[in-house]
Formats: structure tokens, C-alpha cells, sequence
């Protein structure tokens, strides 16, 4: 899976799971989901994400460009006749 739908994936389940937890154990979860969206109104306006360097330099997980630049970069695949 690449870092982009690893971030999108993340970011959707601590907003449901903060919104889980706000109604049915304690108010105080919803500060959660603030700063999930407050960390994504960031990263558009500024176009850094912490979880995306960690993806990238702690576990290697490959971004959607740079697959595709691999890919590119070895040519076309092969024809089945």
C-alpha cells in the first residue's frame, strides 16, 4: 500500500474511533479529532506531515510517485502473446 492511502486510512480511524470514544467514554476523545483534522488543514496548507515522514524514513513505504517512477524507469512490461 502506498504512504498516501496509509496517511488517508489513519487519519479516517482515529477520527471514527476519537468520535467512538467521545460519545460513549469520555468528552474529552473529541480533542482527538480536532487535531486529526487540524493536522490535515496543516498539511494542505504547508504540504508536511509528520506521519508521512515516518512512513517514509522509519518503514519505507513507497509513495504513489515514486512507484510509478519506478516503474517507468524499467521500461514497459513485457507483452503476453
Amino acid at each position: 500500500m502506498v504512504r498516501e492511502r496509509v496517511i488517508r486510512l489513519a487519519a479516517g480511524t482515529l477520527v471514527l474511533a476519537s468520535l467512538a470514544l467521545g460519545l460513549w467514554a469520555s468528552k474529552w476523545w473529541f480533542l482527538l479529532t480536532a487535531l486529526v483534522g487540524l493536522n490535515l488543514f496543516q498539511s494542505a496548507l504547508t504540504g508536511w506531515c509528520l506521519l508521512d515522514d515516518i512512513l517514509r524514513k522509519g518503514f519505507g513505504v513507497k509513495s504513489e510517485a515514486d512507484r510509478v517512477r519506478e516503474e517507468m524507469a524499467s521500461g514497459p512490461a513485457p507483452r503476453a502473446e
